[in-house]
This record gives C-alpha cells, structure tokens and sequence, in this order.
C-alpha cells in the first residue's frame, strides 16, 4: 500500500512526523505537505497562481515534498501527477487539537481527506484532543490509533465517498478507551471581534474568542471524546438536506 501523508500544520509539524512513522509499518509513505501553517483554511483549491513543490527533509532526517499551497493542494498535486506512483491511501494530521462537528467545514486537516475522496482515493484525518496550553504533545498515541484505522481500512475498505474522521483523546494512552463510531456532535463556538485602529487611523479586526467547546451527548465526537474514547466518524460530501426536498418541491415558483 502507498499511503500518502499531509497536514495543515506544515510539513515540520511534530504530529506529521508521528504520524509518518507509524504508516511505514503498513506500506510505502509520500509526503507532501505545506510549507506553512494552514490551520483553519478550509477547502481550497489554488487558481489563480502556481504552486511550487521542493524537496525538504523531515526531523528524522527522511525525505518528503513540501508546497506552498493549501493541504488540499498538496492532495491534489500528488494524485495528480506529482507523486509518480499510484496513492492508495491519504492520510491527513496530526492536527494539535480535534476537528469535530462543525470544524471539519474550517479543517485543512479534514478537507485534505476530502480532496482525496474527490479523486476517488480512500481518505483519513486525525487529530489530537488537546487543549491550550497543554505544553509538549506526545503523539504517540493518536499515531497508534491512526494506524488501527489504516489497517481496518485495508482489510475492509471505505464506501465510495466515505472519509473517516479520527479524532484522539490527549490523555495517557492506558486510560483511552478504545474506539467508537461516532456521528458530527455540536461545536459550541465563543467567537468574539477584536476591532482596533492601525497607526494610519485605519480600522482593522481580529476573529478571536474562547477556545470552542461542545455538547456532551453520548453517540457523537464531541461526546465520546470527552468519555475518553477515540471518535470515529464517517463523512461525506453530499451535504444535501434530504429533509428538506419534499417541502421545497411544494414552493410556487410562478
């Protein structure tokens, strides 16, 4: 299996190079990752200038690629063409803190498994549950974990439009529970503008607030993690509200 790893955190991020390390034990490993951080950018896709792809070397001294475009460009890039050989496998992260509910909207983490399930790729996101200031992280365990799913993955394969959505505990790999499948929780979001004027008397603005939380119901991310257990959760890009369509069929139009 050829597995090709990225992140949104940038090509030297301490979770991509766990991350990597435990892929090698189940295939040969790409990476192709930005060459900055990208947290929270979304799913982008670079029009409007070419991207550059240089080779790098990763803290263990190892090769890799590393691009200045977003993490769904690097996907892109490598499925495209870059990458000679054929990508079985995509595998996004380690994010320092969890993508769940409505995160996976703002993820480059997340969405570089999407652009991989575009292509018709098998596609894998992991994050970390940590919280701010939790000092040095210790991705072992999520690495691990990771490497449960990959080979759960290659034993019985993903539903076409399917990416799984990983996302770990930070706490001492004994008191993790194991895994559970989940569903999208609600993300409690605290955000607050900070508005202040440059020194031209211009005003400028920063999105800031509290560090997001979420509801606690058993079955979903959110609530799961929060019980210690790593999340699981399967994702697809119909975002159609099926719901919704018979009572929309009944609006005039006339």
């Amino acid at each position: 299996m050829h597995i090709l790893v990225t992140n949104d955190d940038g090509v030297q991020a301490p979770g991509l190079l766990a991350l990597v390390l435990e892929m090698r034990k189940l295939g040969s490993v790409t990476v192709l990752a930005p060459d900055h951080n990208w947290s929270a950018s979304g799913h982008v896709k670079t029009m409007d200038r070419p991207l550059r792809v240089r080779e790098t070397r990763l803290g263990d001294g190892s090769q890799a690629l590393t691009s200045d475009g977003a993490p769904s460009d690097c996907v892109a890039l490598a499925l495209l063409g870059v990458v000679e050989h054929k990508i079985d496998l995509v595998v996004s992260g380690i994010n320092p803190h969890a993508n769940i509910g409505h995160d996976v909207t703002y993820s480059g983490t997340v969405t570089a498994a999407m652009e991989a399930v575009i292509a018709g790729v098998p596609g894998i996101a992991v994050s970390l549950d940590s919280k701010p200031g939790a000092g040095e992280l210790d991705y072992g365990p999520a690495a691990r974990y990771a490497a449960r799913v990959v080979r759960q993955v290659q034993t019985r394969g993903l539903a076409q439009g399917v990416l799984l959505n990983v996302n770990v505990p930070c706490i001492p790999e004994p008191e993790i529970k194991g895994v559970r499948i989940t569903r999208q929780g609600m993300r409690v979001y605290r955000d607050a503008l900070d508005a202040r004027t440059d020194p031209r008397g211009k005003p400028y603005y920063w999105i800031g607030g509290e560090f997001p939380t979420g509801v606690e119901e058993e079955g979903t991310d959110f609530g799961e993690l929060q019980a210690g257990w790593v999340s699981v959760t399967p994702l697809q890009l119909d975002l159609t509200a099926t719901f919704a369509l018979a009572g929309l069929k009944n609006w005039t139009w006339e």
